[in-house]
């Protein structure tokens, strides 16, 4: 291991920086505030956190924890249960942390992914203790090559006091050059971000930080935890039919060409799915701005689809990773890894003139969104960087299936329990069924569009019914309020929303 590292590692006087796991998270003490490298389960410190954990079992102690995203390795889940996890931010996935954040056992922020590091950058959310990085290299300067994610990592080094890396040498040598770490300039006198195509590279292949913050090198060989996405379906196949031909509407129209414009797709087995319907339609060259790339962006890369993709990660199922790590080197040329501030900047993506494709956890028939709340009040994962697409993108489209749990709720609902992106920003909605299209329509034409298109056809008769005793009351958006929620109380009392259908 020492001869691989001393190949990685050109820091003078290194070796007198090695420690190990548990003596590194010796350096972390009880009320710090922590970041920690890792972007939905990717690149994440593997060894040192859960030596803190094992250390919290004697040794009680709470931290504030900050990521880029979600973590691999049951982190999350392993600092819950040995209760180190006082405030997190800003998004998990983790089912365990979940429950204690419904419990009231730990403080959940949830952030867009855009403005963590502003917020710690112009010192409104305290001073950072410790970061713990996770890198494949590490420069003469100090300067630390990131792994499989960039996320908040960049500006965690630069801002906490220590540093602690992990050194990796299990990640591919080919990852040194693939990414583009940049650093906006403090406000007032910040200079525009001259990023004006997702293959522009404006910074350095590594982080830059002053050697002497760097208090330990760990030295491991972990893996990133798979993802866990799922093969399409027959639905997502018919929702990313349905897109491809509202894609294709666009062109004929002049509003898109044959690349369309660069893309964004949200995590998870739908949008993955969706963006891998499109290695069958009619268009070439496409290429990606997104924050996570995931199985389908390397399937595109592959079937000569797409020309290029810039995310924050690098997050794949299994088999898909085999392929790509073992071969790394052959998608360098064609992809790049930034911080998660610059794949999700508004600017950026309004520049760019983004399609973002993202995820529902629900919709109304006005066209608001909920992606973060069941029932309006347990979290399942967060916003992550949705929002800052959404709202920035030339296209702002979301995908779900119609229903869930086995068709007894509704995905499509009179009013959303929780509103994360509001009917603003809402362009397009796309179950199995249809797609509504609600650029220009007024609320009332959008709830007619959402039911007939989207809503599954068992519920469809009862959001009609809904609308039109709203319509008889008034308003340019009209609501019965006594029954708006009516649909997420059938869900609470009796599982199911199949009462208020009948």
């Amino acid at each position: 291991m020492m001869h691989r590292a001393e190949q990685r590692c050109r820091l003078p006087g290194w070796r007198d920086r090695i420690m190990s796991a548990d003596e590194a998270a010796a350096l972390i003490q009880d009320g710090m505030t922590v970041g920690m490298s890792g972007f939905t389960r990717a690149g994440e410190a593997k060894d040192v956190p859960l030596a803190l954990a094992r250390r919290a079992e004697s040794d009680p102690l709470k931290i504030n924890l900050m990521t880029g995203a979600s973590l691999g390795n049951d982190i999350d889940k392993r600092l819950t249960e040995t209760h180190v996890l006082a405030r997190r931010m800003p998004f998990q996935v983790d089912a365990t942390l979940r429950r204690a954040i419904n419990a009231g056992e730990v403080m959940f922020i949830d952030q867009h992914l855009s403005e963590t590091v502003e917020l710690l950058r112009n010192k409104q959310l305290g001073k950072l203790d410790v970061a713990i990085i996770e890198a494949s290299a590490i420069t003469e300067d100090g300067g630390i090559v990131p792994t499989s994610s960039v996320g908040n990592s960049a500006s965690f080094a630069i801002l906490a006091d220590k540093v602690i890396i992990e050194l990796n040498l299990a990640t591919p040598e080919a990852m040194i050059g693939l990414h583009d770490i940049y650093i906006p300039q403090m406000r007032p006198r910040r200079q525009p971000i001259p990023v004006t195509a997702p293959d522009t590279r404006i910074g350095t292949h590594y982080i830059p930080i002053a050697p002497e913050k760097i208090a330990a090198i760990v030295l491991t060989e972990g893996k990133d935890s798979p993802s866990t996405v799922q093969p399409p379906s027959a639905d997502t196949q018919r929702i990313a039919n349905h897109l491809i031909r509202f894609f294709e509407g666009e062109v004929e129209a002049g509003r898109l060409t044959s690349s369309l414009l660069p893309l964004q797709a949200g995590i998870g087995t739908v949008a993955n799915a969706v963006m891998n319907g499109l290695i069958e339609g009619p268009f070439e060259d496409l290429t990606m701005y997104s924050e996570v790339l995931q199985d389908s962006t390397f399937d595109l890369l592959d079937s000569g689809k797409m020309t290029f993709a810039s995310g924050s990660s690098i997050t794949l199922s299994e088999a898909c990773g085999q392929r790509v790590w073992n071969d790394l080197e052959r998608y360098k040329e064609r992809i790049v890894l930034r911080p998660q501030e610059m794949s999700n900047h508004p600017g950026i993506v309004r520049r760019l003139g983004i399609i973002a494709i993202n995820t529902a956890l629900e919709a109304d028939i006005y066209g608001n969104v909920n992606s973060t709340h069941v029932n309006g009040t347990h979290m399942m994962n967060g916003i992550g960087g949705s929002g800052d697409f959404a709202r920035n993108g030339q296209l702002s489209i979301f995908v779900t299936s119609s229903t869930a749990k086995r068709g007894d709720l509704s995905s499509f609902v009179p009013f959303v329990s929780h509103v994360d992106h509001n009917e603003h920003d809402v362009d397009i909605l796309v179950s199995e069924h249809g797609l509504a299209d609600l650029r220009g329509l007024a609320p009332r034409e959008r709830a007619v569009e959402i039911i007939e298109n989207c809503a599954d056809p068992y519920y469809r008769p009862a959001l009609r019914t809904y609308f039109e005793d709203a319509c008889r009351r008034g308003g340019h958006t009209p609501h019965c309020l006594e029954k708006a929620l009516s649909w997420h109380q059938a869900a609470i009392e009796h599982g199911s929303m199949r009462s208020v259908a009948l």
